[in-house]
């Protein structure tokens, strides 16, 4: 709730599966609730399911601002999510507590790519626009969004999963994509 305040969203919408994990899941949905009250007339609250959520953000993601919810579903909404925005290797991820945050890719650190020239960057990289954010650095973090769009919006300084074939012999590796996303921050 105080990210969406700080960050002029409209709504939080809590999701589990309080239906059936009845005691904890419907915990979350009451401290929820009880939260809500103290952020009445400045941001809407709801409640939804999980499995519903997910045809939700597949049918209407525009209904959707603010989502809460434990690690679990978490978890399995991000990579629905990222699968309907073009695949995990684009997808930023941000864990954010009262005095501390974490930023990571939604994916991980994808150990079995280490050192091949072959992972996306963009996740990592719109991390760091999360991360930027989170710290008050706006401009940097427009800045550093729009360079990593462009470079994607141009199509030819991109990996292979960013490639109309993943087989594409014009993808280029982690390091290219990276150095081409610094020229347009130069640029």
């Amino acid at each position: 709730f105080d990210y969406a305040v700080k960050n002029n969203r409209r709504k939080v919408t809590a999701v589990t599966k309080a239906n059936i994990m009845k005691f904890t899941d419907g915990l979350f949905f009451e401290v929820g609730r009880e939260v809500a009250k103290r952020y009445a007339g400045k941001i809407e609250y709801e409640e939804r399911l999980i499995d519903n959520m997910c045809m939700q953000l597949v049918q209407k993601p525009e209904l959707y601002d603010v989502i809460a919810l434990p690690n679990l579903y978490g978890d399995i909404l991000s990579d629905l999510c990222a699968g309907l925005i073009g695949g995990l290797g684009i997808a930023p991820g941000a864990n954010i507590g009262k005095d501390i945050a974490l930023f990571e890719a939604v994916h991980g650190s994808a150990p079995k790519y280490k050192g091949l020239n072959k992972v996306n960057p963009t996740a990592v990289l719109l991390s760091s626009v999360l991360m930027l954010e989170y710290m008050g650095e706006g401009a940097a973090s427009k800045k550093l969004e729009a360079a990593i769009a462009a470079v994607i919006a141009e199509g030819k300084d991109v990996t292979y999963d960013l490639k109309p074939r993943p087989d594409d012999p014009t993808a280029v590796g982690t390091k290219e994509m990276g150095e081409a996303i610094i020229r347009k921050l130069r640029g």
